[in-house]
């Protein structure tokens, strides 16, 4: 078990690796063997708080399939094993930020002095205009 945060751990079943070679630099090591690390999580099909999944599959942007399958591919070091986990750490990492609540947001109102300042200015630039003249040739 995986804690996230309090009464919250994720089931290590529900993570799924698949070993791949990763690109870059690396010399022979990197064409022959696999060691970077895709890890697949399915939001839907986890055991999470709703608001959290909610909050997941909508900031998932192009990390998330269709399915709603989260996928994040770590290929920073050299090893298998550091990759695997900083894919850990940054699923968790994830997991953490949409388990947040958001602070909602409190509408200020405009204060009084800028009002006025805002409709001086208008009745300024109307009296501007009223004062052009307009001529009109037949």
């Amino acid at each position: 078990m995986i804690p996230i945060r309090k009464g919250w751990s994720l089931n290590e079943g529900d993570i799924e690796e698949h070993f791949i070679r990763a690109s870059g630099p690396g010399g022979q090591n990197v064409n022959k063997v696999s060691t970077a690390v895709q890890l697949r999580f399915d939001v839907a099909r986890a055991r999470m708080p709703e608001a959290a999944r909610a909050r997941l599959l909508q900031t998932g942007g192009r990390r998330l399939t269709a399915e709603g399958i989260l996928i994040i591919t770590a290929q920073r070091f050299r090893t298998r094993e550091q990759n695997r986990r900083d894919a850990r750490a940054r699923l968790v990492a994830w997991l953490r930020r949409a388990a947040e609540i958001p602070a909602a947001r409190v509408p200020t109102r405009v204060p009084t002095a800028i009002r006025r300042e805002r409709l001086a200015a208008k009745r300024h630039r109307k009296r501007a205009k009223e004062r052009r003249v307009v001529v009109f040739e037949e």
